[in-house]
């Protein structure tokens, strides 16, 4: 450093400016001595610890043998169990639900089924309990007859019972013989097949009305009649 400015010999003294400035030049020059010291090969130490070496982790392209994928186990995360949950709750659901319905359905068909045999039962007790109807005319009364006679196992034919009943009344139901052997007796034939009294009393067939002038009554009694002494009104072609 020059004299000039260390010494007093020019009269003049130091500022405090120039002695910081001094300083500074100073402790720059003893860095650079100091760092010029260092060989260059050598290594700068430190007090802390150098960090550990991370070891390496070796990876594999093959598949894990003998592990189970379980999403049921212990190792199952949280949310995909309560997924599972889920699902089960939905499945059982749906289950029930279907089950529901299969019985409504099974139900359903009974109710409709019972449904069709009352009606069924209904329609053939309304049937059964309605009666034919047959004209109140000689064809009515003759196949009215011949309904009844059939229940009751009576034989004659449409033709037998008409021909008889045209030759015996001329199909009068109120027609009363009062010249005959029977009303000489005092028991006249009547009616449409010209029955006397004490034989429609006794081949009255039941069911019908006990009035010998009620033509349906009158063609039972008196086919039972030749049914019993005859065979059937077919047979008769006189009187009988």
């Amino acid at each position: 450093m020059p004299k000039h400015i260390l010494t007093r010999g020019h009269g003049r003294a130091l500022t405090r400016h120039h002695k910081i400035a001094a300083a500074g030049v100073a402790a720059l020059g003893a860095a650079a001595i100091g760092f010029s010291a260092v060989p260059s090969n050598a290594s700068t130490t430190t007090t802390a610890e150098a960090p550990a070496q991370t070891a390496k982790v070796a990876y594999s392209t093959q598949q894990i043998q003998g592990v189970k994928a379980d999403v049921n186990g212990q190792l199952a995360g949280p949310g995909v169990k309560v997924e599972q949950i889920a699902a089960k709750k939905q499945a059982a659901a749906e289950a029930a639900a279907k089950k529901k319905a299969a019985a409504e359905a099974k139900a359903a068909k009974a109710r409709q089924a019972a449904e069709s045999a009352s009606r069924s039962t209904e329609r053939a007790e309304v049937k059964k309990a309605a009666p034919k109807k047959y004209g109140d005319n000689l064809d009515g009364w003759i196949r009215e007859a011949m309904s009844i006679m059939k229940k009751n196992g009576i034989p004659g034919s449409y033709e037998g019972i008409h021909r008889n009943i045209m030759r015996e009344s001329s199909g009068n139901p109120k027609a009363i013989n009062l010249w005959d052997i029977n009303a000489q007796k005092g028991i006249p034939s009547k009616g449409l097949l010209q029955v006397i009294p004490p034989t429609f009393e006794a081949y009255h067939v039941k069911g019908t009305p006990k009035n010998i002038y009620d033509p349906v009554a009158n063609i039972v009694a008196a086919c039972n009649y030749a049914a019993d002494k005859y065979g059937t009104m077919d047979n008769v072609d006189s009187a009988y």
